[in-house]
């Protein structure tokens, strides 16, 4: 069983929205392979996909949003913004919900074809 780690999010957060990257890698460093990041999805994808990959192995999972963001100006103000958010928070935990020893089965995972409707939606909100 692993374990799977993502943002806790206030219902109605604009994040809901916005493009999500799992991120799987071991739970041993001493496996000495790199983590594979995959995606984009839409969060619930990536939350249903990253239980199903970890839920029979000693795996960690990551699920983030990613910030497409079109020019380093935009980088630097939203690294500016979340260190100004953090104002002196030594506790990054906070918002993060961790998964631990999940048991049972995993819940479904989208199947392909809904995989697929969500990059399409996805690349429509980015191109709008």
């Amino acid at each position: 069983m692993g374990t799977l780690v993502t943002l806790h999010l206030p219902p109605g957060s604009p994040l809901t929205d916005a493009p999500w990257v799992i991120t799987i890698g071991s739970l041993d460093d001493r496996e000495g392979w790199d983590p594979v990041v995959c995606g984009p999805y839409e969060r619930d994808h990536a939350i249903a996909l990253a239980r199903a990959v970890v839920a029979d192995d000693e795996l960690m999972a990551v699920v983030e949003p990613m910030y497409p963001l079109d020019g380093a100006d935009a980088i630097r103000k939203e690294i500016e913004a979340a260190r100004a958010m953090a104002g002196g928070d030594t506790d990054p935990g906070d918002e993060l919900l961790a998964e631990q020893g999940i048991g049972g089965p995993p819940p479904p995972t989208p199947e392909l074809s809904e995989v697929h409707d969500g990059w399409r939606r996805i690349a429509a909100r980015l191109t709008r």
